[in-house]
């Protein structure tokens, strides 16, 4: 972004003028294509110390003990156009949560940002940080919600805030999805987003990690669960945010930045999933090919569409839906809906191959199978044969259903296989006894000569006597004068 705008200055960066939105920014939004009705702004809801407006949405008839999803807008944007284009509240109706839209303007940001390149408004316990902490509170009260259950989403602007608040408050948010956004803590000062948004940090992963535990120095829960979202065209907040957000949050779960599993969805997406020590998806990057700047939408009444088109509402996929499911609002427990498979079992094995064979999973169009817990392959049926395997070698197996949305279930109990010892072929030498010690197929004692292994005796060790030796097992010779 080239500006950096506050109700007070106006500070303009050295950058190709035509990406006018800052940190994340968006300039302008169309008129959005779908009803804002029920969202209702709350006016009371603690200090407030960020100068921010409280929207929420919750469906008829919502019962006690449900989720809450705090949802943030990108620059320019509002409430209502978040609410209209974004596809949550289909999935609020649907699914039975709450959701809350904070709401920034132009007197905290010439451009309507939030501010997740300030210190004073993107850290624990003040500005805008503290206030949608407060929202959060203020919601469960007024709807129960269930406090174990708490989201945040961001777009842009929004989707930095957003990672900054899973930072700052991971005792808060079980997980968090940061769409065309930027990393916790990546800025420090309006001076700085543009390199944040721009290019790389240059930052190594246990770097992006300690912003994360420097966020709330001493604590020792688990962190959230968080999916990234990023258009490979996106030239507002380059793509290498996105695998920057995946070095951080990968950090801060102390897993390896090598994917668990990659798999194609639809709009050309792609993604990569880097799962717990349980197996779970703990982060999932959705990386989108050809998208620029937005939030990721798929109009349609079919099952996995949501929201409207609009500026930076782009037709591609229904990210809300996917994000949805990771977290498990749909009560499939977090990219689980189906159950694990049964009766996992090894029916062969050869030197350099392992056959696995499970029992059918109920609404299963594929499986994934997991060596060492990386995905190895798929399979329609319940068998599957890895191969190029090393011989007399041990490999831990899991197995893992696939419904017709491309959504992975719980992982099976681990088998081992063993491959079986590769097969020897018979080799046979002709040579001196002099010429068969020296090339380590035979031994000497007192003067003679003697077969290794077979400890057959050679005649004496010199140039003159000459045998056949074949290789029986490795290592082992036996006399084979009358032929091989």
């Amino acid at each position: 972004m080239t500006l950096l705008g506050t109700s007070r200055t106006r500070r303009w960066i050295p950058a190709a003028t035509a990406a006018l939105a800052l940190a994340a920014g968006l300039l302008t939004v169309g008129a959005p294509t779908a009803s804002a009705a029920g969202l209702t702004q709350i006016s009371s809801f603690g200090s407030n110390p960020g100068n921010l407006a409280m929207y929420a949405y919750a469906p008829d008839g919502l019962p006690t003990g449900r989720p809450l999803v705090v949802a943030l807008h990108g620059c320019s944007q509002s409430a209502s156009d978040y609410h209209a284009h974004s596809g949550w509240a289909q999935f609020a109706d649907q699914d039975k949560f709450a959701v809350v839209y904070p709401q920034t303007g132009s007197s905290n940001n010439s451009l309507s940002c939030f501010r997740w390149f300030d210190p004073a408004q993107s850290t624990r316990g003040k500005g805008e940080a503290l206030s949608i902490k407060q929202m959060v509170d203020k919601a469960v009260a007024q709807y129960g919600s269930d406090t174990s259950r708490v989201y945040v989403t961001g777009l842009s602007a929004g989707g930095g805030q957003a990672a900054n608040l899973l930072a700052d408050y991971p005792d808060v948010f079980a997980g968090g999805s940061i769409a065309s956004g930027l990393p916790a803590q990546c800025a420090t000062s309006q001076n700085g987003a543009s390199s944040c948004q721009y290019g790389s940090m240059n930052l190594s992963a246990a770097q992006w990690g300690d912003k994360v535990r420097n966020s709330y120095p001493g604590y020792t829960g688990p962190y959230p669960r968080v999916a990234i979202w990023q258009g490979s065209s996106d030239y507002t907040v380059y793509p290498v945010n996105g695998t920057e957000l995946r070095d951080q949050w990968t950090n801060a779960w102390g897993l390896s930045q090598t994917a668990s599993s990659t798999r194609s969805l639809p709009g050309g997406t792609t993604l990569t999933s880097y799962d717990d020590a349980n197996g779970r998806p703990a982060v999932q990057l959705y990386s989108i090919s050809g998208m620029g700047h937005g939030l990721a939408v798929d109009p349609g009444s079919g099952t996995g569409q949501c929201g409207s088109t609009g500026s930076y509402y782009l037709d591609t996929i229904c990210s809300s839906y996917y994000t949805a499911a990771f977290w498990g609002l749909d009560g499939s427990g977090g990219t689980t809906a189906l159950p694990a498979p049964t009766g996992l079992a090894v029916s062969s094995t050869t030197d350099t191959t392992v056959t696995l064979g499970w029992s059918a999973v109920g609404g299963a169009v594929s499986y994934d199978v997991y060596r060492g817990g990386v995905k190895v392959g798929g399979a329609a049926g319940t068998s599957y044969t890895d191969s190029g395997l090393s011989a007399g070698t041990g490999y831990s197996y899991t197995v893992a259903a696939v419904d017709s949305s491309g959504t992975v279930g719980a992982r099976s109990a681990a088998v081992t296989a063993t491959t079986t010892a590769a097969p020897y072929t018979p080799q046979c030498f002709t040579a001196s006894n002099y010429a068969q010690v020296t090339a380590g197929r035979a031994h000497t004692s007192g003067g003679y000569t003697y077969a290794n292994g077979s400890n057959q005796n050679m005649g004496l060790y010199n140039l003159f006597v000459t045998h056949t030796l074949k290789e029986t097992a490795d290592g082992y010779y036996v006399i084979s004068d009358s032929g091989c």
